[in-house]
């Protein structure tokens, strides 16, 4: 296994990278303390590291490249590596020859990382406050496109840094499939087949779960795209009226739990590669009773998603499709005509979507670890 973590200074890289060094017996090789070590000898690359490092600067990506893959031709880097402060800019992740499994990013804010920083039992010598701010910008300028980098080639776990070691511990092991048995690392298989299913009024955020969920190559089956796709076929045009009158139709041939009926072929085929499926916008009590009926081996979990009103009406009126649905009259016809009500209210989970993005992503990847890891 190679590993690289990421994350500014202080953000636990050296801690976590000896715990799973001895965990997962292979080594674990710091850039900084390599750089450190190379500045303590009396030679020409030793004055000019000394400088650097005690200057806050970074050392050049040429330099940096040979010297990281000088260490990585060892024969104890054979069998994989831990990686700490390596690749720091772009130009290093792409001339990186050596092959990564996954990327760990350690994500903390910048005051917390100079408070553990200024408190550590045991401060070096550059670790003067400007040395670390001046650290701490260069990450955000240099490194923060490395993770970008790694996120598009699905290889990046990103973690909150702030939690406790142990947290941050068993989040690693989760995101790498593995589980610790008796201080032994054991392979983890998800086995069980689930489905999310995302509720909510208009506004309330499902769309973007949904999207969220599509980033990590989850399949998303939309219920109401069988409606949308009619009206706009037939060019009627989305108002509440006429979402009502087409909703009815179906009602009326296939019963409540229509779109889980005309969405169960779909459904299946998904199962036949994916343990996840994820649904956007299951309306009725009467679609999840279907599926919990006839996909009796798949476990059915209900996501409702919440928002203020007002905030749902801003988020709603700003849509570039479907921008007139939404109001306290479609909020009644989705609770009680659709029967959406008790979806809601028997909800396996339930994220309050009043804030960030960042926040709302951090909240949707602790259900799908526990849904994972159930």
């Amino acid at each position: 296994m190679k590993l690289v973590l990421i994350g500014i200074q202080g953000s636990g890289k050296s801690t976590q990278g000896n715990i799973l060094s001895h965990l997962f017996k292979i080594p674990y090789l710091s850039t900084g303390h390599i750089f450190r070590e190379i500045a303590k000898e009396k030679t020409t690359l030793g004055r000019y590291m000394k400088e650097t490092i005690n200057a806050g600067i970074l050392v050049p990506d040429h330099k940096t490249i040979e010297i990281v893959n000088s260490y990585l031709s060892r024969p104890e880097y054979k069998r994989g590596y831990i990686l700490d402060g390596f690749p720091r800019t772009l130009k290093q992740a792409h001339e990186f020859s050596n092959n990564v499994d996954k990327v760990v990013y350690l994500r903390i804010p910048d005051k917390e990382a100079l408070w553990r920083l200024m408190n550590r039992h045991q401060n070096r010598s550059d670790e003067t406050l400007p040395a670390l701010k001046k650290r701490i910008e260069l990450f955000h300028k240099f490194t923060e496109p490395v993770v970008e980098f790694y996120e598009k080639q699905g290889k990046l776990i990103e973690l909150d840094g702030t939690k406790s070691i142990h947290e941050v511990q068993r989040e690693i092991l989760e995101n790498l499939g593995k589980q610790l048995v008796k201080n032994q690392i054991k392979e983890w298989k998800q086995k069980k087949k689930s489905i999310i299913a995302l509720v909510g009024l208009p506004g309330a955020g499902k769309s973007e779960a949904a999207s969220y969920f599509i980033k990590k190559k989850l399949p998303v089956i939309s219920f109401g795209k069988i409606i949308n796709d009619y009206i706009d076929e037939h060019k009627l045009g989305h108002t509440e009226e006429v979402h009502k009158k087409v909703r009815e139709e179906l009602r009326i041939k296939h019963g409540k739990e229509a779109l889980a009926v005309l969405n169960e072929k779909k459904i299946q085929e998904s199962f036949k590669k994916n343990n996840i499926v994820i649904i956007d916008g299951m309306r009725s009590w009467e679609e999840y009773l279907y599926l919990k009926k006839h996909l009796k081996k798949i476990q059915v979990y209900i996501l409702a998603l919440h928002a203020s009103k007002h905030l749902r009406y801003e988020r709603s009126a700003k849509r570039n499709y479907r921008a007139k649905l939404f109001g306290e009259v479609r909020d009644i016809n989705e609770l009680i005509g659709t029967n959406m009500g008790p979806t809601i209210a028997f909800a396996d989970f339930l994220i309050k979507n009043n804030f960030s993005i960042d926040d709302l992503h951090d909240k949707l990847e602790e259900v799908y670890r526990q849904v994972y890891f159930s």
